[in-house]
């Protein structure tokens, strides 16, 4: 029988390369392990780099509540979509992790200054949130994800990325369309075509909370054109056809009239 020889060397590898998997989650540090190709039946077998990920947390059944504590929110993951919108059935491995569920609980909020500051979103407010934020469980049957309410991009009632409410610091903007053509005329194909960091404002958060748990209000509101850091944000495909993308203030650098 072959055998397979483990190498020391050993390196970091991005989220971004796993697929997707049901059920769990990219650690934020993933050490893998190169392996060395070997024969079978005088055949190279395909070199491949193992990689180690976080299985949901599972909660005993014999606990039949799950209370967040401070500014922690728990929210059931919505099930991933199993077809496209032609009916087309997806493998597990192409369908898209969810960014949204429902809340179904959250903490008692925190204090800020001498003030006591409570959770935003209530219990079921169906929320979007960032990629890769919080802790996955397995409670009562379902996936729920616990994270703080910072990690909380915005409330969604639809499924219509246009209408969503950007929460704190957060703005939605619908992106720009990318130049079609060069300067000198001629046609860019799709992959050429470079990402626009251009867009306009749909909606803004009520903005961040001061030393007196007081909100300020944002330096942008909905209609402006902006220019915004390039690689930041949560990006999200509107029932339109759209392209938009939802980031914190700090990422906006300018606006343009």
């Amino acid at each position: 029988m072959a055998a397979t020889h483990l190498t020391s060397a050993a390196s970091s590898v991005s989220r971004k390369g796993f697929a997707s998997f049901e059920g769990l989650r990219a650690s934020n540090a993933v050490k893998v392990s190169s392996f060395s190709p070997i024969k079978q039946n005088s055949l190279p077998l395909r070199s491949f780099r193992g990689f180690v990920v976080k299985a949901a947390t599972t909660v005993a059944p014999k606990y039949t509540s799950l209370k967040p504590l401070g500014d922690r929110v728990l929210v059931k993951i919505k099930t991933a979509e199993e077809k496209t919108s032609g009916g087309i059935l997806l493998p597990t491995t192409a369908q898209s992790k969810p960014q949204g569920g429902e809340v179904v609980a959250v903490g008692e909020g925190r204090t800020i200054g001498k003030n006591q500051v409570g959770i935003s979103v209530k219990t079921g407010s169906q929320v979007v949130y960032s990629k890769y934020a919080g802790t996955e469980v397995e409670f009562d049957g379902s996936n729920h994800l616990i994270l703080k309410e910072d990690d909380i991009v915005g409330i969604l009632d639809s499924d219509d990325v246009k209408e969503m409410k950007p929460l704190n610091d957060r703005v939605l903007i619908k992106v720009a369309e990318a130049e079609t053509k060069t300067a000198g005329g001629l046609f860019l194909t799709d992959a050429s075509k470079e990402k626009p960091s251009i867009g306009s404002v749909v909606a803004v958060g009520p903005g961040t909370l001061d030393e007196e748990g007081n909100r300020k209000p944002l330096s942008v509101a909905p209609g402006n054109t902006v220019l915004y850091s390039k690689y930041a944000g949560n990006d999200f495909k509107g029932s339109d056809g759209s392209d938009y993308i939802v980031l914190r203030v700090s990422d906006v650098m300018a606006v343009l009239s």
